[in-house]
């Protein structure tokens, strides 16, 4: 009994833990985005506040939270508020399907998790866009739902693939079978979609159709400032470090004992600020067009590949 209860009280407090060092992480790559994006505009980034700005997202946390909270006349109160906490617990909740050796939750069925969370995710962003009762926010929020929903349908197929070759619901498991080749040299295609649907996932350029500035104002969190704005913002970041943490974990080699995996994260993340600093939005047919007439048929035949492989190989 006492030691369910001292193992309880590890994963826990190794769970806050991580929690501590994703918020961190949180604030410097917004840092890093600002400054990449000051370089590829041939200018500097914020160096002000700190040392070459490194105190900027702390100051920029502290302005947020401390500015006045404006409230919509007509918006659904319950939703409106509670859209962007839950919003910022589904991306951080995710985390724990980390293979992590050191106590966390290494459940089994870590992938089927994480795309419960994934799934999720789109309510959120929905209850956001419709509880401001505002146009722009309304467009932005069924913008946001129609391409989670449509880019999520490829991603199942790609996880698919991977439970096929792996046979096993666990992310432990493709560590343990990345640790002489990587996936990435006999999935390459595969690696392609899954990295433009990570962008389409996190609404990130070219795919920032739900808060589209130069359209919506603001998207689907038009009306919402100080820490509503906030929470929305650090749980956007937090998606795009744990789809960085989950391109690696499934093409990259998966050890996370080794310091080249935290290496390959910030890489992956360098792309998805390098193709916000690059690439022009996409028109919104086109996005449809991609998702459903190229990803999808791409994606289903390679499930159907791996699903040959895999049985091939059992026999």
């Amino acid at each position: 009994m006492v030691n369910n209860k001292m193992e309880i009280l590890v994963m826990i407090v190794s769970y806050l833990i991580l929690m501590i060092c994703i918020l961190v992480s949180v604030a410097f790559i917004t840092l890093l985005e600002r400054k990449v994006l000051g370089y590829i505009q041939i200018r500097k980034g914020p160096n002000k506040v700190g040392y070459f700005g490194i105190l900027q997202p702390f100051s920029d946390a502290v302005k947020l939270f401390t500015k006045e909270q404006v409230v919509p006349s007509f918006s659904t109160f319950f939703p409106y508020y509670m859209s962007p906490i839950f919003s910022l617990f589904m991306a951080l909740v995710v985390w724990v399907v980390m293979p992590y050796k050191l106590g966390l939750f290494s459940f089994s069925l870590s992938m089927l998790f994480f795309l419960c969370c994934m799934s999720l995710g789109v309510y959120s962003i929905m209850g956001a866009g419709w509880s401001s009762n505002s146009k722009y926010s309304l467009l932005g929020g069924l913008r946001a739902v129609a391409q989670t929903i449509s880019y999520e349908v490829s991603l199942i197929f790609i996880l698919m693939c991977f439970l096929f070759l792996v046979g096993d619901y666990s992310l432990m498991s493709l560590s343990k079978y990345q640790q002489s080749n990587w996936m990435l040299l006999f999935t390459f295609p595969m690696a392609f979609i899954w990295l433009v649907s990570c962008l389409a996932e996190t609404n990130r350029t070219p795919f920032d159709f739900a808060e589209s500035e130069s359209e919506l104002v603001s998207g689907f969190n038009t009306e919402y400032s100080s820490g509503g704005f906030a929470l929305i913002f650090m749980a956007e970041y937090a998606s795009i470090l744990f789809m960085s943490m989950l391109f690696v974990l499934l093409f990259l080699g998966g050890n996370l004992m080794n310091i080249s995996f935290y290496i390959k994260l910030v890489v992956i993340s360098i792309f998805f600020i390098w193709a916000r600093g690059t690439l022009p939005r996409f028109r919104y047919d086109k996005l449809m067009y991609l998702a459903w007439k190229s990803f999808l048929p791409i994606s289903l035949n390679y499930l159907i590949f791996f699903m040959g492989v895999s049985f091939w190989v059992f026999l």
